[in-house]
């Protein structure tokens, strides 16, 4: 699916457009300094949380299936200290095919990973790579949208602009905006990112990124026929409740015991 892939293409953009997002980064390097570590990253992007992770010194494995964003990664990466470096191993993968010959006391999902999991099948799939890499005892934590009713019923054909945004592969400043339209059947959510070129028409261009919405309720379900217990299900990543201002549902889950 294009919307997978195409948000993911640039990874200097990336870095740009998120480089204020800093809660979930403090998040998981806690969960993972309070595990012992070594600690299983899936999509691992480029490297916001596992870097981090990897200067408190705690081993990290991040697994990413974009070449561009562990191109990325590897930059940033040769920025550290060499002690740091070499707690990190990059690898270029797919989660739901992941099958490492290791165990993890803690696995992570951070930034939307799993709202990229369309099908039941996918996030069964999914799962399944997390229980073959936990340890006994081990936990699961990662972070999904929480779906706005409002927001999900918002006309396609309507344009939101968001002023002007440069973009590094080429320093321009582009007049940005977006649309969006949801299938109420699959669940999942399309933003059109649309980049107008302030003077030549044919340099501008639009870049899908889709999304499977994921109601609390339907999460919890989920986690449980999967063999999960929950052990927090929040509303941000301070530990809050889920409310009506809520963006992202933060999950904490170990395996049930049978």
């Amino acid at each position: 699916m294009v919307g997978t892939e195409a948000h993911y293409s640039d990874g200097r953009y990336y870095d740009q457009v998120y480089r204020r997002r800093r809660n979930d980064i403090g998040f998981y390097t806690d969960l993972a300094v309070e595990s012992g570590g070594p600690v299983l990253e899936l999509g691992a992007g480029t490297g916001r949380v596992a870097l981090s992770i990897a200067k408190e010194g705690i081993e990290v494995v991040g697994v990413e299936p974009m070449a561009s964003m562990l191109e990325r990664a590897e930059e940033r990466l040769e920025r550290l200290p060499r002690a740091a470096r070499d707690r990190i191993e990059l690898r270029q993968g797919d989660l739901r095919k992941l099958r490492l010959r290791r165990r993890f006391p803690l696995v992570i999902a951070p930034f939307n990973v799993w709202n990229h999991l369309y099908t039941r099948n996918d996030i069964e799939r999914g799962f399944r790579t997390v229980r073959h890499h936990l340890q006994r005892g081990g936990r699961f934590a990662f972070d999904v949208l929480l779906p706005d009713p409002e927001g999900l019923a918002r006309n396609p054909a309507k344009q939101y602009r968001g002023g002007q945004v440069p973009h590094p592969r080429d320093g321009v400043r582009y007049r940005y905006s977006e649309y969006f339209s949801y299938d109420p059947a699959s669940q999942v959510e399309t933003v059109l990112m649309d980049f107008e070129h302030p003077a030549d028409p044919k340099r501008s261009f639009c870049t899908p990124l889709t999304q499977r919405q994921f109601f609390p309720a339907e999460l919890e379900a989920l986690l449980h026929y999967n063999g999960f217990a929950i052990i927090g299900h929040h509303g941000n990543f301070d530990g809050e409740p889920i409310g009506r201002a809520t963006e992202s549902q933060v999950i904490i889950a170990r395996m049930r015991s049978r």
